[in-house]
């Protein structure tokens, strides 16, 4: 049995696979879970998961995705990564997790991943949550929008894909970035939480020096997402 630290649980997500959670920390929500069956593996994929925090959206791909070549997590809150290197452990996972800001990812992953997965801090505002480390997971308080597709663009071959969700309002700003950026965007999907409702999030592909033209996907029923706090 894993050694769990106080405050740590055992949580199902994948069949019989389980991960490390912290009811002190941030946890993973639906939203996780949407991202990693939004993404599209290609055969040997070489796969980063951007803001992993403790790893379900990388995790949950490669069991949905054996077949991919190699899985690496990077995540800034060391308490977070260490869940995730225990979780690796505790599935038999091949995975490398890596503890740092996405700007201070070192220059030898330039060029590296044909598949980026990120599901970032989306909300906008003040630090108005009482708990920092928690907060950093939800608002934009050490990572804008704007740093993570610089990111990507720097660590994806070209030809390369990044998948991304954020808030639905924050649409036409994702899609303006990532073309600005040479990720042009392939595939895009909306969620709501029930039929008819106004959505509240959105899900894209882009391709790292892709033609335009974009497949708009039907908007994707989900119940919406705890806030993991």
């Amino acid at each position: 049995m894993q050694n769990l630290y106080p405050g740590e649980v055992l949580e199902e997500f994948f069949g019989d696979k389980k991960i490390i959670q912290n009811v002190s920390l941030y946890r993973f929500t639906s939203d996780s879970i949407l991202l990693s069956r939004f993404a599209r593996a290609k055969h040997g994929d070489t796969v980063a998961d951007f803001c992993s925090g403790s790893g379900v959206v990388g995790f949950h791909f490669l069991c949905l995705n054996p077949g991919i070549g190699s899985l690496t997590l990077f995540e800034m809150q060391p308490e977070l990564a260490d869940m995730s290197r225990r979780t690796a452990e505790l599935n038999g996972f091949n995975c490398s997790v890596v503890c740092t800001r996405l700007q201070d990812i070192p220059r030898e992953y330039d060029d590296k991943f044909s598949l980026i997965l990120c599901n970032p801090p989306y909300e906008r505002g003040g630090f108005t949550i009482a708990d920092y480390k928690k907060a950093v997971c939800r608002k934009e308080i050490t990572l804008t929008l704007p740093e993570i597709v610089e990111a990507a663009y720097k660590k994806l071959k070209f030809g390369g894909r990044v998948a991304i969700l954020n808030r639905a309002d924050r649409t036409a700003e994702l899609i303006f970035l990532l073309k600005s950026r040479g990720l042009e965007p392939k595939r895009m999907q909306l969620v709501s939480g029930t039929d008819g409702a106004k959505p509240y999030l959105v899900m894209v592909e882009a391709v790292k020096g892709g033609k335009e033209g974009i497949d708009v996907l039907p908007t994707k029923k989900n119940a919406p997402a705890s806030s993991g706090l």
